[in-house]
C-alpha cells in the first residue's frame, strides 16, 4: 500500500520524501531496501529530466499546431515578394508549402471628383437645414470616414484629374493629362487591366463623358486627356489589349458617334458603337428607354456600353426634372452592381467596378454651390448603396472612396469687400434653387437666339422672372446683376453662380483646382488599415492592386513593349493643360464665357 501511494506523487512534490517509502529499482522490484543518499540524488535528477523533457514537448506541440492552424487560414503575404527572392517562407521558394489562394472578392472603387473637406461641411448642413435634421446628423461617408490623400502630380502641386487618376489606376504618379501614362509617355497598366486578365468581370459607371479623364485612366492609354476620340476606340476593345470592360454605363455618346452622324463630335467618320457592337460584342443602349430595358440590371447581357447622354448628364439638380431622360448615378450603380454581381455568380473571381461621380467637379469649377450640393448628396446615396449591397452579398467586398482633387477652393463663409466678417452661411438659399446656373445660362442663349432683337428691358424682365426667381430662387436681383446678364449673356454662367454664392456667402478661391488634400472613405476589410491616416493617391492605386491580388507590374510591361514601339512622336506644340480644361467644359453651354473669364 505504501509503494502504490508513493507512486501518486507528483514528480517534484514540495513534500519531502517519506522516510517509510519504498521506492522502486529499475527493474519495477518493490522489495524493501533502504534507500542510500545517492540513490536519491540519481531518482531526483532523472524526475526533474523527465519534466522538463514533458514541459518541452507540450510546449513543441501547442507551437506546431498555431504554426499550422495559421498557414491553413492565411493567404498569400500582404506584399508581393520576388521570385528571385530567397527568402523561407516566399511562395516561390522550393521548401515552403503551397500559397493557398485568395478567396473570391469584389472591389468597387468610388470617385467623388473635385469634392474636398469643405464640400462635406457644406452639403452636411445643407441637408440638416432642408430636412430638419439635428446638428448630430451626419452623412453616410461621414460615418466611414478613414484618412486623407496627397494629391500632387509629377509636374505640378496641383494636380488635374488625368494624373490623379492615373494614380488611382495605375498606383504610380504622373504628369498633368496622362491618361494611364508615366512621364517619358510609356504607359503603364491598370489594376482594372489587370482584374481583367486575371478573370474578374469589369465596369464603369460616371455621370460625365466615357471619354472623360477618370474612366480613361482605367481603359486606355494616350498622351493626354483631350484625344477622345481614340480613348472610346480603346475603350470598346480596340486597345492593345483588347476588350478589358464588360460593362460602361455614362455619357459621352457624341464621341462614339462619327462626324457624319447627327449627334456626333469626333473628328473622323469611325462609328465606334458599330465597332463595338459588331466587332466586339457589347450590347448597346443609348437612351432612358434602354437603361430601362436593363430593368435595374436584372435584365444585362455583357458586355455592355450604355451612353445616356451626348455629353455629360445633368447635374442632379436638373436631372431630376429629366428623369425621364436621364438616369442618375445611383440608378447606373445599382444596375451595374446587380449585373457583375449575377454574372460573376458561378465564377471564381469577383469584379471590379469603379464609380465615379463625375459632375461634383463641374459645378465647383463653375462656383456654384446649389448643384454641388445635389451632387455630393446624390453620391453619398450612391455610397450607402454600395454599401448596402456588400452587406447582403455572400461575397467578401471592399469599398473605397476618394477624390482625384479638391476643386474650387471652396470654403463655406465670404467677406465682402470693405466689410467685416460674417460668422454665418445661408444654406437657405441653396434650397431655394430648383436648377443649376449653367441649366440657367443655356436657357438664356436660347432665348437671346430665339429672339436677337429683344430690347434690353424687355430681356431684363424676362431674366428676372424666368431665371432669377423661377429657377435660382433670387427674389431680390440687383439692377446691375440684370444688366451684366442682358448685355453679356456668354458671361451668364459665371454670373448666375456668383449671385447665389454671395446670397449663401459661401466663398470660391478659384475656378480651378486646388492642392488641399481630400478625404478617404472606406467599408473596411481586409487590407483596408494600409490606406488609413495621411496617404499618398498612389497608396491607393496600390491597395487595389493587391487587395484583388493582380499583377498591375506585367501589364505595364506588356504595354510598353507594344506601344512604346509603335509610338508617335509627340506633336512640337502640345495643348496646354489649362486649355485642354476649358475644351472639356465647353460643351454645353459655350466656350466663350470660360475663356473670357480664365476657366
Amino acid at each position: 500500500m505504501m509503494s502504490s501511494q508513493s507512486e501518486r506523487t507528483p514528480l517534484l512534490s514540495d513534500r519531502p520524501p517519506r522516510p517509510d517509502a519504498e521506492p522502486s529499482n529499475e527493474d519495477g522490484d518493490t522489495s524493501k531496501t533502504s534507500p542510500s543518499p545517492s540513490g536519491r540524488r540519481t531518482t531526483g535528477l532523472r524526475e526533474i529530466v523527465l519534466f522538463v523533457w514533458a514541459l518541452a514537448a507540450t510546449a513543441g506541440v501547442v507551437v506546431l499546431a498555431v504554426v499550422l492552424q495559421h498557414r491553413s487560414s492565411t493567404s498569400q503575404p500582404a506584399q508581393p515578394i520576388s521570385p528571385t527572392d530567397p527568402v523561407a517562407g516566399s511562395p516561390y521558394s522550393t521548401t515552403s508549402p503551397p500559397v493557398v489562394k485568395k478567396k473570391k472578392r469584389n472591389l468597387i472603387f468610388m470617385v467623388s471628383d473635385g469634392m474636398g473637406p469643405a464640400s462635406l461641411s457644406l452639403t452636411r448642413s445643407f441637408r440638416q437645414f432642408v430636412s430638419g435634421l439635428p446638428m448630430d446628423d451626419t452623412l453616410t461617408l461621414d460615418r466611414h470616414f478613414w484618412g486623407s490623400s496627397r494629391t500632387r502630380s509629377t509636374n505640378s502641386w496641383v494636380t488635374d484629374s488625368a494624373a490623379g487618376a492615373t494614380a488611382f489606376s495605375c498606383g504610380r504618379k504622373s504628369y498633368n493629362g496622362a491618361i494611364g501614362m508615366l512621364p517619358g509617355h510609356k504607359p503603364c497598366g491598370t489594376v482594372l487591366e489587370a482584374a481583367k486578365r486575371r478573370g474578374f468581370h469589369t465596369g464603369l459607371v460616371v455621370t460625365t463623358d466615357l471619354t472623360d479623364a477618370t474612366p480613361a485612366c482605367f481603359a486606355s492609354h494616350v498622351d493626354y486627356r483631350m484625344q477622345m476620340d481614340e480613348i472610346a476606340l480603346q475603350e470598346v476593345g480596340e486597345g492593345p489589349l483588347g476588350r478589358v470592360v464588360d460593362l460602361m454605363l455614362g455619357g459621352g455618346r457624341c464621341h462614339f458617334l462619327p462626324n457624319t452622324t447627327a449627334g456626333g463630335c469626333r473628328a473622323d467618320g469611325v462609328d465606334v458603337v458599330r465597332l463595338a457592337t459588331e466587332k466586339h460584342g457589347f450590347a448597346y443602349k443609348g437612351d432612358r428607354k434602354g437603361f430601362d430595358e436593363l430593368r435595374r440590371g436584372k435584365n444585362v447581357s455583357l458586355p455592355l456600353l450604355g451612353l445616356f447622354a451626348a455629353t455629360d448628364i445633368p447635374f442632379e439638380v436638373d436631372r431630376r426634372h429629366m428623369s425621364d431622360v436621364y438616369p442618375s448615378l445611383s440608378e447606373m450603380a445599382e444596375a451595374a452592381l446587380t449585373a457583375l454581381d449575377a454574372a460573376t455568380r458561378d465564377s471564381d473571381e469577383g469584379f471590379f467596378l469603379m464609380i465615379e461621380g463625375s459632375r461634383i467637379d463641374h459645378a465647383a469649377h463653375f462656383n456654384d454651390p446649389a448643384a454641388h450640393v445635389r451632387e455630393v448628396l446624390e453620391y453619398d446615396k450612391t455610397f450607402k448603396l454600395v454599401l448596402d449591397f456588400l452587406e447582403k452579398s455572400d461575397t467578401e467586398g471592399v469599398l473605397v472612396a476618394t477624390s482625384d482633387h479638391e476643386t474650387g477652393g471652396l470654403a463655406t463663409a465670404w467677406q465682402a469687400p470693405n466689410e467685416l466678417p460674417v460668422y454665418d452661411w445661408h444654406p437657405s438659399v441653396l434650397a431655394r434653387a430648383n436648377a443649376s446656373a449653367e441649366h440657367c445660362a443655356r436657357l438664356l442663349l436660347q432665348h437671346v437666339s430665339s429672339y436677337p432683337a429683344e430690347p434690353e428691358r424687355a430681356l431684363m424682365d424676362w431674366i428676372n422672372q424666368e431665371l432669377v426667381i423661377r429657377r435660382l430662387g433670387i427674389p431680390d436681383a440687383l439692377e446691375m446683376e440684370l444688366s451684366a446678364l442682358a448685355t453679356n449673356p456668354a458671361a451668364a454662367l459665371v454670373i448666375f453662380s456668383k449671385m447665389i454664392s454671395q446670397r449663401a456667402r459661401v466663398g470660391w478661391s478659384t475656378h480651378g483646382h486646388s492642392a488641399v488634400d481630400v478625404n478617404v472613405y472606406s467599408s473596411g476589410g481586409p487590407g483596408t488599415e494600409k490606406i488609413r491616416g495621411n496617404v499618398e493617391n498612389t497608396d491607393i492605386g496600390k491597395f487595389l492592386a493587391e487587395y484583388l491580388d493582380v499583377d498591375v507590374d506585367e501589364i505595364t510591361k506588356e504595354l510598353q513593349g507594344k506601344l512604346v514601339a509603335q509610338q508617335k512622336e509627340v506633336p512640337e506644340k502640345q495643348i496646354s493643360v489649362e486649355e485642354q480644361e476649358l475644351r472639356r467644359l465647353g460643351g454645353q453651354v459655350g466656350v466663350e464665357w470660360r475663356e473670357k473669364f480664365g476657366m
